[in-house]
């Protein structure tokens, strides 16, 4: 069963079903948006911690935290998912302490 990539829609009659599915258009590519860029600050702390460097770590964190709090206050990410998600990236942030003080 393959599926194509662009499916078909079904029409609407109704006005509100109409309009409903105007907004869903818009408010599909703002929560994609805000994915994207929830990604992309995840990745750069997981960089900046690849690369050992904890202050630049850390401060990526502090700007990736903010970006995962607006995303969870928005209802695109359940509380819960963003919670664990900051809890595992500051794990993984003190984990480079002791690397760097034996170092």
């Amino acid at each position: 069963m393959a599926t194509s990539s662009k499916a078909k829609k079904k029409t609407v009659r109704i006005a509100s079903g109409r309009k409903r599915a105007r907004q869903d258009v818009k408010l599909n590519a703002a929560n994609t948006a805000l994915r994207s860029k929830f990604r992309t600050a995840v990745k750069g702390v997981l960089k900046a911690v690849a690369s050992g460097d904890k202050s630049k770590a850390g401060d990526t964190f502090k700007t990736a935290q903010a970006v995962i709090d607006s995303i969870a206050d928005k209802g695109i990410f359940h509380k819960n998912k963003a919670s664990r998600i900051k809890s595992r990236l500051s794990a993984k942030i003190k984990a480079l302490a002791p690397a760097q003080a034996a170092a």
